[in-house]
């Protein structure tokens, strides 16, 4: 499946992704940790080129994160500097991966730490499950592939939610107790939605006229199709 997506982003001429080949080797698996600091919030920066990346909770560190991949070129580079975080494919622009390559990241952060995720993924899939996590803004940046957004969970602040896609699939999970706002606009494909209400081109849901958190939601670009789901 992601060599056909790589072929589709060569064919699109989107400029995050050159395509490259590079030969791969013995499969490594690394890991990455770093421990709190007093950085009241953290903005998390994550760069791929090509693979799968899947971010959720599950440590009491800032962030724990593992590798697995066989392109020794392709070891990420991960910095941490006074509240922010990089997470890198190294020379990601000419990231190509056929059949016989991989490359996955799995990163988990701490739940109670501020954060703000910027995350920009060429070709591949992404699961990010961010909904029990502290979130102050979440941007992604799609080449061609799928997206699942979960961010089901019990917020305590205000936050929005920005995605700019290429061509794929993307499917948004939010919870149905917080108010949502959600707009599309640019070249999107089909919006398919459950739980939200279809507003002057604009969806929400009812707990959105009600007093409490707000979620805001935007979807800019061309994605294939997407699906919205308040539950």
């Amino acid at each position: 499946m992601i060599g056909r997506l790589l072929l589709a982003v060569g064919a699109l001429g989107l400029t995050s992704c050159v395509v490259t080949t590079e030969a791969t080797g013995p499969t490594q698996y690394d890991s990455r940790a770093f421990e709190r600091d007093a950085s009241k919030e953290v903005t998390v920066h994550l760069r791929m080129g090509a693979g799968q990346i899947k971010v959720g909770s599950g440590t009491r560190k800032l962030m724990q994160a593992y590798f697995t991949y066989n392109v020794p070129s392709w070891k990420p580079d991960v910095r941490y500097s006074a509240g922010t975080l990089d997470v890198e494919q190294p020379s990601h622009r000419g990231a190509h991966l056929a059949g016989s390559h991989k490359y996955d990241w799995d990163l988990r952060f701490a739940q109670d730490i501020p954060l703000n995720f910027d995350v920009n993924f060429g070709a591949g899939d992404a699961q990010l499950d961010l909904g029990s996590l502290t979130l102050r803004n979440v941007n992604v940046q799609m080449g061609v592939g799928e997206l699942k957004l979960d961010l089901r969970g019990v917020p305590k602040h205000d936050y929005s939610v920005t995605i700019n896609g290429g061509v794929g699939e993307a499917t948004v999970r939010l919870p149905a107790d917080v108010g949502i706002y959600a707009e599309a606009s640019g070249g999107i494909g089909e919006i398919s939605t459950r739980g939200l209400m279809k507003r002057d081109g604009h969806w929400i849901n009812e707990a959105y006229g009600q007093p409490g958190v707000k979620i805001h939601l935007e979807v800019h670009g061309g994605i294939g199709q997407i699906t919205l789901i308040a539950e």
